[in-house]
């Protein structure tokens, strides 16, 4: 794909890319709606991702192409600026106003994307850009940040200039994914290990159920919401910084705190959530994918019926694969 991005470069700009970067996406495993409750997660990285072409201009002009989408963005270099029409374009321009706001100068770059990560699919198209344009610069231009620096630059851009209130984990796993390894990471501490993936004659299979996902446009920031009413609540007996802090044990020691049945919910699946990730880690430790797969189902029955945030499409998904007998840890 680089070189025909940039053959396409020149044929977009008349001029040749002096760089070219590439950022996977990421799929989550297991661990999930907890990167904002300070959890642990259980990302990985995919070869699908996003390539980013550059190349300076001596017009002091920041322009955006994407081979992805029709719109044409430019705005002027070296300052800062509001969000544009086109939402794909928001992602690079939020990073580039990051570096300003940091007191790095930045004139005139002409940049062309190019994703193959199906856009609204989960898979985290957006960290993917904003990672790819940061480390970009940040590469091409010798501006000395570290990885984990441009992974909460690049949170700073979802939380304050897309306006998501998301975690961390989309950045940091697309950022530190390792070939063949997930990631366990604690969002809270941002330390984390790697764990073996060893499928033997078994796949990993993502699948695409057509059922495009706009977090800023969905219940995302209902959720987070929701789940710090929760923790307000628990903290009128004990002291805590997030949810996540409980183990199922404890939670129910303190579970009477919450008297919405819905706020209930969202803490029960956050909780119990992070326990297993803990528990699919050993899994994957130890070789036993039918465990694992089970802890998977857990959390999706989990997230459908205490969290509200699967779907018809994506329940009939899981129910085929809990009949079919070429599905690990199937019925």
């Amino acid at each position: 794909m680089k070189f025909k991005l940039e053959e396409k470069f020149i044929e977009q700009y008349h001029q040749n890319a002096q760089a070219v970067y590439f950022t996977p996406g990421r799929v989550n495993l297991i661990g999930e709606h907890i990167d904002y409750n300070g959890g642990l997660v259980m990302p990985c990285a995919i070869t699908l991702g996003t390539w980013v072409a550059l190349a300076t201009n001596n017009d002091n002009k920041f322009r955006f192409k994407s081979l992805n989408f029709d719109a044409y963005i430019e705005v002027e270099g070296n300052k800062y600026h509001e969000k544009a029409d086109s939402v794909w374009a928001n992602y690079p321009i939020g990073i580039i106003n990051e570096f300003i706001k940091d007191g790095k100068e930045i004139t005139g770059f002409d940049f062309l994307f190019y994703g193959d990560i199906p856009i609204g699919a989960g898979l985290s198209s957006s960290a993917s850009i904003e990672i790819a344009t940061a480390f970009a610069l940040n590469d091409y231009l010798s501006l000395g940040y570290d990885n984990l620096e441009l992974v909460k630059m690049a949170k700073r851009v979802e939380n304050d200039f897309i306006g998501l209130n998301s975690g961390i984990m989309d950045q940091f796993a697309v950022a530190f994914g390792e070939k063949n390894k997930a990631l366990v990471l604690d969002c809270e501490t941002l330390k984390y290990k790697t764990v073996d993936i060893d499928l033997g004659n078994y796949i990993l299979a993502i699948i695409n159920t057509n059922k495009t996902r706009e977090l800023a446009d969905s219940k995302y920031n209902e959720r987070v919401a929701e789940c710090q009413a929760a923790l307000k609540l628990l903290n009128a007996e004990i002291t805590l910084n997030n949810l996540c802090e409980l183990t199922a044990e404890k939670f129910a020691l303190h579970s009477h705190l919450i008297s919405d049945e819905t706020l209930l919910n969202r803490a029960t699946h956050v909780i119990k959530e992070n326990d297993r990730v803990h528990l699919a880690a050993k899994a994957l430790n130890n070789g036993s994918l039918e465990d694992f797969g089970r802890l998977m189902y857990a959390s999706h029955q989990s997230l459908k019926e205490l969290y509200e945030v699967s779907g018809d499409e994506l329940d009939a998904v899981v129910d085929f694969c809990l009949g079919y007998e070429h599905v690990m840890a199937q019925e």
